[in-house]
């Protein structure tokens, strides 16, 4: 009996200590870190894309045939108007000089008619003074009605013949006129059978070789514009409110992942991807690496602002964080206590721009521990 009376007293004191103990750690001020003010923190928004080239064609002849000719490969530089390749050209050739014939033909009619124009003309002058002379000489009785009427029908069919000269000069003229258009049209057709570049390029790639059969309009060349490079990045949606073109960036490759490059924002697309909820935002480089490789994987960061002043939180401290606000823990007069605030900017590093709804004097805890408590005491470590 008197063991169990000792054990329950020694169960007691137990007890009451574990519960003093508990009492003092509870009162016991909570060391804890707050976040301090900081100046000229710069904001940046992150974005992982590609290199691409705002001028990039394929291009091909405009008719088909066999390649003869290939002047330009893949990594070459060529001018605007430089010759790329060409096909067989003997067809065609044929053809041109076959419309210049014509035209030499058609000339040749023209000059004819001309000249029978300036004939029947000529017949038609002496018929019409034969016919006036013979209508005098019938008024005096010297002719026969028959001869007045002989030559006044005369005349009447030299005036034919002019009209029928004038018109053969025209179906001549137009003659002439179809030759000198079918052989443009011949001409034209054999600059086709070359192909030139259409601006000052670089050959991404050459997808034919000589003596293959290419059809109409079927890709040659894959030709970029090297002034036209920049890299094509997309930005979480969260993130994209502040950007602006003109803003700065910095720009890293994947295959120099050691060196940065500037750049800018040269264009933000109106319109976001509606899957991934992304924007998409195209970068122009200033410094630019000696040589790029398109669809190549870049990095890069984008300066959207510069805090003169700021009090900024990570957002790990924070508790029901939706994206502009959330509760934080706050030092207030040595005692914790629970704030929710509004946030602005957020950095690369995860902290959050406290923006408003703090009270003077309130220091936010930085870090979420274990026994915070509203009302609790707190002592800011250093």
């Amino acid at each position: 009996m008197k063991r169990l009376l000792r054990f329950g007293l020694l169960a007691l004191v137990l007890a009451a200590l574990a519960g003093g103990g508990l009492t003092m750690a509870r009162l016991r001020p909570l060391p804890v870190s707050v976040a301090v003010p900081e100046r000229a923190v710069p904001v940046e928004v992150y974005g992982l894309g590609t290199v691409e080239a705002r001028i990039r064609s394929a291009v091909g002849l405009e008719v088909g045939g066999t390649l003869m000719d290939l002047t330009a490969d893949h990594g070459d530089r060529v001018a605007k108007g430089a010759v790329l390749a060409r096909i067989d050209t003997r067809q065609q050739e044929a053809r041109v000089a076959e419309a210049k014939a014509a035209i030499g033909q058609a000339r040749a009619n023209r000059e004819k008619a001309q000249a029978a124009i300036v004939r029947a003309q000529a017949a038609l002058d002496k018929r019409r003074q034969n016919d006036e002379r013979r209508q005098a000489l019938l008024g005096k009785g010297s002719v026969s009605v028959e001869a007045a009427q002989d030559a006044a029908a005369d005349r009447k069919v030299a005036e034919a013949e002019l009209e029928v000269a004038r018109s053969d000069l025209a179906v001549a003229e137009a003659a002439a006129a179809d030759a000198g258009a079918r052989l443009q049209y011949e001409a034209a057709r054999l600059e086709r059978y070359t192909l030139t570049a259409p601006f000052d390029a670089l050959v991404v790639a050459r997808h034919k070789e000589l003596g293959a059969a290419v059809n109409p309009g079927e890709p040659l060349f894959t030709l970029v514009d090297p002034a036209t490079i920049w890299a094509l990045v997309h930005v979480d949606e969260a993130q994209a409110g502040a950007l602006a073109e003109g803003q700065a960036a910095t720009v890293r490759l994947r295959s120099l992942p050691g060196q940065a490059f500037k750049a800018r924002v040269v264009r933000i697309e109106l319109e976001s991807d509606r899957v991934t909820e992304e924007r998409k935002v195209y970068l122009k480089c200033e410094v630019c690496p000696p040589r790029v490789y398109l669809a190549e994987q870049v990095e890069a960061t984008i300066a959207v602002a510069t805090l003169d002043h700021a009090l900024l939180v990570p957002q790990t401290a924070v508790e029901g964080f939706d994206g502009h606000g959330g509760t934080v823990w706050t030092v207030e007069e040595g005692r914790l206590a629970r704030r929710a605030v509004r946030f602005g900017h957020r950095t690369l590093d995860g902290r959050l721009e406290v923006a408003g709804g703090l009270p003077d004097g309130a220091r936010v805890v930085a870090a979420l521990l274990p026994g915070l408590r509203e009302g609790r005491p707190a002592e800011v470590a250093p």
